[in-house]
């Protein structure tokens, strides 16, 4: 087994200050089947410790209590560490360990936030958003080609709703004056009479197969709708820092969809169902015991008969290595049945494809108007930071340490705050940095703790390219903040001999490096003063 692949399997690191840097636990090597299951774990531990061999990385090794206890150079990990911000190029540091190097990297095709047209951007989309988001820098910073897609909500039912929802309920003069908030209105009139009028439904579904026959006053007011909300949402995501290579959506693949019909008849995979839509069988037992619908019973396309047409057809253009969805988990039916149907055509890819769930943001329902929209987030955001601020006549933030520490403390403010801070610190002495410095400075026990934890860097961005989960890289930045707040409060450039500072100075710039190329993963730029 490689040593960096033993490392990530069984090592527990942990902080231990007084007795030992990290611990190799003697329970996981049985589990992990490297130490017979059998006998007394104490021996064990004795025993491996005897065999186990003191280098220069290595100073001690001892057994402890169903555990081997390791201390390492320090002087050497402050070194090494710390050299390396100097070597490489900013934002580099732990992007070449051998552990990434066993990525598979190529083309990513990331597929986030995804609003429908006429409808506002509410806090609901935020999740895909930033998730999708952190997905594609993560992707990126470790050495793959990405594409950035926002697959638009643009066709479907839902605007044979609107469109005759409109007729009834819309104004033009309205349109004009505040659009998305009067479509907002009008899809939450239309639903509501769509319960109790049953002709409305069918004028719905009326003016959806005009759409899909392209009639031109259908084609015009859908129009019109895509591009005003387009509009707004590039707004929206402007203030939010994110940008997306292309914008598609399902119209995008009307008629390609009826070209998957067509290769799903010829293929022998539609069948026709007792209610006369079109299916695709999914059972194990080809029962029908467990089919999709994949066309209505008047021949419209459904959402998951275009998913299939644009799959197709992003393979075709953008010949990925593997794609991801970002939506809520109630989809996740939906793109298990993608995948299985990708995959009956012939389409092996489909292994490659992949969906990444999240939680669902809960009070919010659009067709009753029960939303909380994004826009009115941030504003809010905004104005309450401002009035914090200028509670304080000089605009600074007074660093209560204390509170910082505390567990409720770890918000996206106090990574912030940490990288101004540090940011500062660096700025005022700016005189005193340099390329060489004396790593004998740095072996305190509050610059140590440090140091290991930026060594497990790599690890976590590791950890998040298997599971696609921001929360490795969440943790392991708070996790760093709450170490340099206690370094920086013990360990004082100004009034130190050069050479400490220096050395200090040097510890706190590579500090300073990891939060901020970190939090560009996470999707937040790095401010350089608050």
């Amino acid at each position: 087994m490689p040593s960096h692949m033993f490392l990530a399997c069984v090592f527990e690191l942990v902080l231990l200050r007084q007795s030992a840097d990290f611990k190799l636990s003697i329970a996981t090597l049985r589990m992990s089947g490297i130490l017979p299951s059998s006998g007394d774990i104490q021996l064990q531990a004795e025993s491996l410790a005897a065999r186990l061999k003191r280098d220069s990385v290595v100073e001690d090794v001892s057994a402890g209590r169903g555990v081997i206890n390791f201390k390492v150079n320090r002087k050497l990990l402050v070194q090494k560490v710390l050299e390396s911000f100097g070597k490489e190029e900013e934002g580099q540091f732990g992007l070449n360990s051998e552990l990434l190097n066993t990525l598979t990297r190529g083309t990513t095709l990331v597929e986030y936030s995804s609003p429908n047209i006429a409808k506002k951007f509410h806090a609901g989309h935020l999740r895909s958003t930033i998730i999708g988001n952190f997905i594609a820098n993560l992707k990126q910073c470790l050495g793959n080609n990405v594409i950035r897609m926002n697959y638009l909500g643009d066709w479907g039912m839902q605007f044979g709703l609107l469109g005759a929802g409109f007729a009834k309920f819309g104004c033009q003069e309205k349109l004009k004056q505040n659009p998305l908030q009067h479509l907002f209105e009008v899809y939450v009139e239309v639903n509501k009479d769509v319960e109790q009028n049953e002709e409305m439904m069918q004028a719905a579904r009326a003016f959806f197969s005009q759409l899909e026959q392209h009639d031109s006053e259908a084609v015009s007011l859908w129009q019109q709708f895509r591009e005003i909300t387009v509009d707004e949402y590039q707004h929206v995501y402007k203030r939010l820092g994110v940008h997306f290579d292309i914008y598609s959506g399902e119209s995008f693949h009307q008629q390609q969809a009826q070209q998957v019909v067509q290769k799903l008849q010829s293929q022998g995979l539609l069948k026709t169902s007792e209610k006369g839509t079109g299916v695709v069988d999914l059972s194990t037992a080809k029962d029908m015991s467990s089919v999709s619908t994949v066309l209505r019973s008047d021949g419209t396309t459904l959402y998951i008969t275009r998913d299939l047409a644009a799959a197709i057809d992003r393979k075709e253009k953008y010949h990925f290595d593997e794609m991801i969805y970002v939506t809520d988990k109630s989809q996740a039916i939906h793109f298990q049945q993608l995948f299985h149907i990708l995959l009956a055509m012939g389409h092996s890819w489909a292994d490659r494809c992949e969906h990444v769930p999240f939680g669902l943001v809960r009070g919010m329902k659009t067709r009753r108007g029960e939303v909380v929209f994004l826009e009115d987030v941030l504003d809010e955001a905004r104005a309450r930071m401002l009035r914090n601020m200028n509670q304080s006549k000089s605009r600074n933030y007074t660093f209560d340490w204390d509170r910082m520490l505390q567990a409720q403390g770890d918000t996206g403010v106090f990574l912030q705050y940490t990288h101004a801070r540090l940011h500062s610190l660096i700025q005022r002495n700016e005189g005193v940095a340099a390329v060489l410095f004396d790593p004998s400075h740095l072996l305190e026990q509050t610059s140590v703790p440090v140091l290991q934890h930026l060594l497990r860097y790599d690890e976590v961005l590791y950890q998040s390219a298997k599971d696609l989960q921001p929360k490795h890289l969440v943790n392991f930045l708070l996790k760093l903040c709450h170490l340099i707040a206690s370094a920086h409060r013990e360990l004082p450039v100004k009034g130190s001999s050069q050479d400490v500072a220096q050395a200090r100075l040097r510890l706190f710039s590579g500090a300073r490096s990891v939060l901020a190329n970190g939090m560009k993963i996470l999707g937040i730029t790095p401010v350089d003063q608050m």
